[in-house]
């Protein structure tokens, strides 16, 4: 039989049911509940198992609690942050784009997200704009993008 997990006395057995069953998220309360059964003698392989976890993911759960204590436990994966927007085009460029938006598009017609692409292009010297990239500045301006019917 494979050698019982030691794991660090944090918390008594009864404190890691206790945060098991009140554990609002199911990643901690997985690991809660695969840190009580290691407490209770289980191996890292069985509580695994019964947790429903990779076993060398569950090892490196205790091996973190052990290091680390109860607030390795807590599921972070929320806390990550997506890096901020970066605008295309600089306030200036923004106002310029503005009054440009105020007559009619280079051809004539109305101004289209692709339009409005092509426009950021020439400005910035980029190779390519996405055609929806155009569209959210047109969103971001505040421009009636709705075709108007022609009479």
């Amino acid at each position: 039989m494979p050698p019982k997990a030691h794991l660090e006395s944090h918390l008594t057995a009864e404190e890691l049911k206790i945060r098991y069953r009140q554990a609002q998220n199911t990643t901690e309360s997985r690991r809660w509940h695969l840190l009580l059964l290691v407490s209770r003698n289980w191996t890292i392989k069985q509580a695994a198992q019964v947790v429903g976890l990779n076993y060398d993911y569950a090892k490196e759960i205790v091996q973190r609690y052990n290091r680390e204590g109860p607030n390795s436990v807590r599921n972070r994966s929320g806390d990550r942050q997506p890096p901020p927007a970066k605008s295309l085009l600089s306030p200036e460029q923004q106002e310029e784009l503005r009054q440009a938006l105020q007559s009619p598009a280079p051809d004539g017609g109305d101004w289209t997200g692709p339009k409005v692409a092509r426009w950021i292009a020439e400005k910035t010297g980029s190779a390519h704009v996405w055609p929806q990239r155009g569209w959210d500045y047109l969103k971001r301006l505040g421009v009636d993008w709705r075709r108007r019917r022609r009479k």
